[in-house]
């Protein structure tokens, strides 16, 4: 009765009142929405004047200006109906000038469906993630200097506003708050002031002008005109279920919205099929219905994170090829509870897989090694035929592979293969079929050397880069320098050189770095495709061979227009600490985060396993020295005290090896002190070091008594002789530097305490460890 009364109105009225009537016009004479939407499209050849139809919706299409923005290769075979909805609704709110806003959970469904829009409907796009390090100069305008001029070149958004193209907007919510508000008056006006003195105008405004002045004019006031085809399609997540910013109201008015969730359970399980075709059908059903009760409501309320859906069908394809292998184990690889949740989420995960009968019953069936490698090239795409032991039979697949030639497992001499390692490295092979891997594991404990082995067997060049807190967006895809002439230049970083050249990438302590700065590196896993700060565009193989093949032109033409192949070797293996449960600040494995990888987790060695690996690494230590520094360090390990396992931390594998090295070099070194000063025993707190000294004298560790202090005075000498140094009773060759300027020159007073941590720094430099000084600041006056 009320919403009568309001239709009913005055014509008048407050303009909040107005709206209301309108809205509620709109909703009462609106016809009930079509059940089925048809997609009739006119395929990759239409041309202008052709329309595309979805159900009642007609779009007439024009000829791009540049085809090549146009993306390619988007629409599948057979669209699910709700994607078809989705659509529909975009065309309508494009027909009616309107920006949209796609707003939903992690994952490339968002941006799958504006990209299949924008194919459909033959429009050039402008895209950029946004993320935490995004500037006003990265929308709008950027100087650069040429021939010692300095002057401003457009970027995505004014391109878009001039060119007519659409603009899409990724991670909204990555953005810091004062950066999209430059573009309110372009979303609501169509219009913004350039750094360059220009102004944009919208179209109905400036052709008004156009009928009272003429184009030079108009061209001299420095007014440029808004094409009226300019769109902004914008992707985000919802906050604050999800971590990030949220939306500015002001800005958050300027889009219509439209929630894309994940698609329905039919259109997901048609997929599904389509893929694991040796895959029983209940099962598949079942690995869905789990998926989908993890990404529910009240999973939500107990604090779990999404399942990662998108990534379902790679993990089907990997039961497709291997149907015997266990549900569960790969269900841990899209979704490692076991690292990520305490003890009360870890039983909910386990309670919905008993719900779907998807625990395992008996021993799991996992793969065990790889048995050999083989070269395959098939139209020079350099590919490995693997095959693998499973459940006492050898599968064999067909993964990609680097350019270098490839290694048979077990060759390496500076790799010790336990069991653990051998199934790891198989498992690492399956998840390297279909997806990016992320190896999660403690420090020290060999995910580097398991990394670089992995690689080796593929013949994969490694490009490693260390990641740390503070990284870019800039670090991670393209930095700016200047040449010797003072002009400004973009150089790409090594990830980027990389996916063009088909080698492996370390992305080494990835816990570290900043989500919102990591969000760049979403559609390069995705979708195999980036849009870099220069203007460059890095396309997807297919797509790439697509474009090439409908614009009739050659690599050259494509690449003088900055189009760029990712080459399909191209893969990522990121490194990872375990995430801290319970912690906010440490807990990098989000939802966003679970959709870009496959996660494996590479326990610590067994007693078993360490002690084979030192022996065959350090053959000349001592044995009942290692008995006991592996028989304190594996108690500290699996003890329950929070102050004993801080300490068993320090002791990885990675330093057990280097106690290990030391103590066989040098036999007459205490054990004792070894593991003080792994541990950094000086430094610990109090309660930390009294543990630390109870469990060492629980393990028969002891500190052997040394020489006399008037033995030790005389000992203890810096000499140098015969091209050679002596401190203590260690010597060394000294070292014929080419620049002496570079060589310290310091005032330096002898003493004992001084040359006991010289011999004990020479004695590393000898081995060739790293070394790190702590201690008190002293300086000589």
């Amino acid at each position: 009765m009320q919403s009568r009364l309001l239709l009913l109105g005055p014509p008048g009225g407050p303009p909040a009142a107005r709206r209301l009537r309108l809205l509620l016009r709109q909703v009462v004479r609106r016809q009930p929405p079509h059940s089925d939407a048809r997609l009739v499209y006119a395929g990759a050849g239409a041309g202008s004047g052709d329309t595309v139809n979805i159900g009642d919706v007609s779009y007439k299409l024009k000829n791009p200006k540049n085809p090549e923005l146009v993306p390619q290769n988007y629409i599948s075979d057979s669209l699910a109906q709700s994607v078809i909805q989705h659509l529909r609704w975009i065309m309508q709110k494009d027909l009616l000038g309107q920006d949209v806003f796609l707003i939903g959970p992690p994952g490339p469904l968002r941006r799958s469906i504006a990209m299949q829009y924008l194919e459909l409907t033959k429009k050039e796009v402008e895209y950029i993630a946004l993320s935490r390090d995004t500037t006003e100069t990265d929308l709008k305008q950027r100087r650069e200097i040429r021939a010692g001029t300095a002057f401003y070149i457009d970027q995505c958004a004014v391109r878009a506003a001039t060119e007519g193209r659409t603009l899409i907007l990724e991670g909204l919510e990555k953005a810091e708050r004062n950066v999209l508000p430059v573009l309110n008056n372009l979303l609501e006006n169509r219009e913004m002031q350039l750094e360059d003195g220009r102004f944009l105008m919208s179209a109905e405004r400036y052709d008004k002008l156009l009928q009272d002045h003429t184009k030079t004019e108009l061209d001299a006031w420095k007014i440029v005109r808004v094409n009226e085809n300019f769109r902004v399609i914008a992707l985000g997540l919802p906050v604050p279920r999800y971590s990030g910013n949220p939306l500015d109201p002001p800005l958050r008015s300027r889009f219509q919205a439209r929630d894309i969730y994940y698609l329905p359970f039919k259109d997901q399980l048609k997929l599904l099929y389509s893929v694991g075709a040796n895959v029983p059908t209940e099962k598949v059903s079942q690995l869905l219905s789990f998926a989908t009760t993890l990404c529910s409501q009240e999973s939500s309320t107990l604090g779990l994170p999404d399942f990662p859906l998108d990534s379902l069908p790679a993990a089907v394809q990997i039961l497709d090829s291997f149907p015997m292998m266990s549900i569960q184990h790969a269900l841990q690889w899209l979704y490692p509870y076991t690292v990520l949740l305490g003890h009360e989420g870890k039983m909910a995960v386990q309670g919905v897989l008993k719900r779907f009968e998807l625990e395992d019953s008996r021993r799991s069936v996992l793969p065990e090694k790889i048995v050999r490698v083989e070269r395959t090239t098939e139209n020079n795409v350099f590919q490995a035929s693997v095959t693998l032991r499973i459940a006492e039979k050898e599968v064999t697949i067909k993964v990609p592979a680097g350019t270098r030639p490839l290694s048979q497992p077990c060759t390496s001499d500076h790799f010790i293969q336990t069991l653990s390692h051998k199934q790891l490295l198989a498992e690492m092979m399956q998840s390297h079929m279909v997806k990016d891997i992320c190896l999660i594991g403690g420090k020290g404990c060999g995910k580097t050397v398991i990394a670089k082995n992995f690689a080796d067997t593929l013949g994969y060049n490694i490009d490693p880069i260390m990641l740390y807190q503070d990284m870019t967006a800039r670090d991670l895809l393209q930095q700016r320098y200047t040449l010797p002439n003072g002009d400004t230049a973009w150089r790409s970083s090594p990830l980027v050189n990389a996916a063009l050249e088909g080698k492996l990438v370390l992305l080494d302590g990835i816990h570290r770095v900043n989500a919102g700065t990591l969000a760049v590196l979403q559609r390069l896993i995705h979708d195999r495709e980036l849009s870099l700060y220069d203007g460059s565009r890095l396309l997807r193989e297919d797509r790439y061979l697509r474009l090439k093949e409908e614009l009739q032109m050659s690599d050259e033409q494509l690449q003088q227009r900055s189009i760029f192949p990712v080459h399909p070797s191209f893969r990522i293996i990121a490194l990872a600490e375990p995430p801290v449960i319970g912690s906010t600040t440490q807990q990098w494995l989000g939802p966003e985060f679970l959709t870009m990888f496959f996660f494996h987790y590479m326990k610590p060695l067994v007693k078993s396993e360490e002690i084979q690996v030192i022996k065959e690494m350090v053959p000349d230590m001592p044995p009942e020295a290692l008995d006991k520094l592996l028989s304190f360090t594996h108690k500290l390990r699996e003890t329950q005290d929070p102050t004993a396992q801080s300490l068993a931390a320090s002791l990885s594998t990675r330093q057990l090896l280097r106690i290990s090295r030391r103590l066989s070099q040098y036999p007459n070194e205490n054990l004792h002190n070894a593991v003080t000063k792994a541990c950094l025993s000086r430094f610990l707190p109090s309660l930390a070091r009294s543990a630390l000294e109870k469990n060492l004298a629980d393990a028969a560790i002891e500190i052997t008594t040394d020489n006399s202090p008037e033995s030790e005075l005389e000992d203890y000498k810096c000499e140098v002789s015969s091209g050679s140094l002596r401190i203590g009773t260690v010597s060394a060759p000294i070292y014929n530097a080419h620049e002496k300027m570079k060589v310290p020159d310091v005032l330096f007073y002898d003493n004992i305490q001084h040359m006991i941590v010289m011999e004990d720094m020479l004695k590393d430099f000898l081995l060739g460890e790293h070394l790190l000084l702590v201690g008190n600041q002293v300086s000589y006056g």
